[in-house]
């Protein structure tokens, strides 16, 4: 069955069906050792396709020390929100197609919602819904200049802020050209950057990135575009997620991108793990996943936050 989801009732759903996610997230072990939960993508090397896993296929690290798995399993349901920036060049809405079909072939237990940024915030074009041929009806042309005001970074956190901080798997497809126009100090780091990572980590939430190039002259110049690419490498691997570009102009095609992003999300778990140490206001902890299985790797979080002791 096909369905639509308010983002309020998201976040309400999120709650009900995510439950069991939620609570294992949060609850403690008999030691009364908080239990943390986290999202890994198994990645096959030399395009070779990731195996089926299993608790004893991984092991995981803080530092030196290694830690138990407490529990893997494989992802099932999928919050995507695909969030565009407002500020892009109108001639990226040509590789709509390609966006519809990535929206067309995934799995029902995925629900997509779409959105564009614009002023630091995002905007609503179509709730998270089962229904994808509806969220493709949403797609439009970005306005272009009259977006030129668009901080990715702020919109993403405005986004966040509505999303529960625990439960099952969320992704974030962001698609802009990375440059902070609501700062417009264009320095080489936004200075909103770090901020947007430590709550996608402390929320369990990959960005995947794709650069396109915006309608705004102040957007042309090359160190400018090779800051803002770098904003968006920085925000997707320190998040689990990965970044698409090709050089500073637009990409020919959008599918190879999407393809790519369509076999991540098929080949994520949720691997839960007790993790002391977190103190009165929690922190975050640089955690390393590894497998003795050969021509796999991991795509994860640079780090997670270890929630509060009790």
């Amino acid at each position: 069955m096909k369905r639509t989801i308010p983002l309020l009732g998201a976040l309400l759903l999120a709650g009900v069906t995510f439950t069991t996610s939620a609570h294992a997230a949060q609850k403690q072990s008999a030691s009364g050792v908080p239990t943390v939960t986290m999202t890994i993508t198994a990645v096959g090397k030399k395009g070779t396709p990731a195996p089926a896993l299993k608790k004893d296929d991984v092991q995981l690290y803080k530092n030196k020390e290694r830690l138990q798995v407490a529990d893997l399993r494989r992802g099932e349901d999928l919050l995507l929100a695909v969030v565009i920036d407002d500020s892009l060049d109108s001639s990226i809405a040509n590789q709509w197609s390609d966006l519809k079909a990535f929206f067309e072939a995934q799995p029902p237990t995925t629900a997509i919602g779409v959105f564009y940024s614009s002023n630091g915030a995002v905007r609503v074009a179509q709730d998270f819904t089962t229904d994808h041929a509806l969220a493709s009806k949403a797609l439009r042309l970005p306005i272009g200049n009259r977006g030129a005001f668009s901080s990715p970074y702020l919109a993403l956190q405005d986004m966040m802020k509505r999303w529960p901080s625990a439960g099952s798997r969320r992704s974030i497809i962001l698609i802009s050209s990375g440059i902070d126009y609501f700062r417009r100090g264009f320095g080489p780091k936004s200075p909103d950057l770090d901020a947007t990572v430590e709550r996608a980590q402390k929320q369990n939430i990959n960005i995947w990135t794709v650069y396109a190039p915006d309608a705004g002259h102040f957007g042309a110049g090359y160190f400018r575009q090779f800051n803002a690419q770098s904003n968006l490498s920085e925000l997707s691997e320190e998040t689990g997620g990965e970044t698409y570009f090709l050089g500073t102009s637009a990409p020919v095609t959008l599918k190879p991108y999407f393809d790519e992003i369509a076999d991540h999300l098929n080949n994520q778990y949720l691997i839960s793990f007790s993790a002391a140490g977190g103190g009165k206001k929690g922190k975050f902890e640089r955690i390393r996943v590894g497998t003795e299985i050969p021509n796999l790797e991991f795509l994860t979080p640079t780090s997670t936050f270890v929630p509060p002791s009790q």
